[in-house]
């Protein structure tokens, strides 16, 4: 009997030591931060996001590429030394019927600085749905500055160019003009947004989204600028449309 409980602590004795010695499996990576490109008719232009800072608005963001909801629509507003924005209108310059609005995260510690990419919205602060707008420049005044109003709850930035800012660029510098629901800002010609891809993900099948006119959206626009590119007010735009 001693005999058999010796052998069975030799047998253990070095399962033991192995044990104690072992090194814990290193942690896995944390995941790469998602990446967007958008294939226009100018150009390419590849997005970074942000979901730690932004979760909503990139969950948001993604589901709508995902959806093929952009593929289609239009870049339609450009502003030299201020932004360019898209994401709601057909080529027609119909609105497309979008999810519900996002609660903002603009307080989220992000600065709408030069090739940033935020939300676009109306006045009040969690309408934001489809559109965004790229930052042409630091557009400081449009950060959160408070939840006093909605002209101090600033835009919710949720990603930046990190490919094609030349392509931006570009747009920006297109002659513009009054077209559909638009007194000005639109470029010319018309901006396309080809396709709108996760990189790294399956192209969707069909967009979910068909170009189908909105019944009820607000046309979510930041801060108005002049065409010159002067210091824009935070005086959110007077809406035209919904979405």
């Amino acid at each position: 009997m001693l005999k058999s409980l010796l052998a069975i602590l030799l047998l253990s004795l070095p399962l033991t030591l192995i044990a104690q010695t072992a090194k814990p499996a290193p942690a896995a990576a944390p995941a790469p931060p998602p990446q967007v490109v958008l294939t226009t008719s100018q150009g390419e232009i590849t997005l970074e996001l942000y979901p730690d800072k932004s979760p909503k608005s990139v969950a948001n963001f993604l589901q709508y590429v995902r959806d093929g909801f952009y593929d289609g629509t239009l870049l339609h507003r450009a502003i030299p030394g201020y932004l360019v924005q898209g994401g709601l209108y057909t080529r027609d310059l119909q609105p497309k019927r979008t999810r519900s609005a996002i609660a903002s995260e603009a307080d989220n510690g992000l600065s709408n600085l030069r090739g940033t990419v935020a939300v676009a919205r109306g006045a009040d602060p969690n309408s934001g749905t489809a559109q965004f707008f790229f930052n042409l420049v630091d557009n400081r005044r449009l950060d959160f500055a408070g939840n006093q109003s909605g002209l101090t709850w600033g835009y919710t930035v949720f990603g930046k160019v990190i490919k094609g800012m030349d392509v931006v660029d570009k747009i920006a510098a297109l002659p513009t003009r009054a077209l559909g629901p638009f007194a000005g800002d639109v470029p010319n010609p018309l901006v396309l947004i080809e396709s709108a891809r996760v990189i790294g993900e399956q192209a969707p099948a069909s967009a979910a989204s068909a170009a189908s006119p909105a019944s009820a959206a607000s046309s979510a626009t930041p801060a108005s600028a002049t065409k010159s590119g002067k210091k824009a007010s935070r005086k959110v735009a007077k809406p035209a449309g919904k979405g």
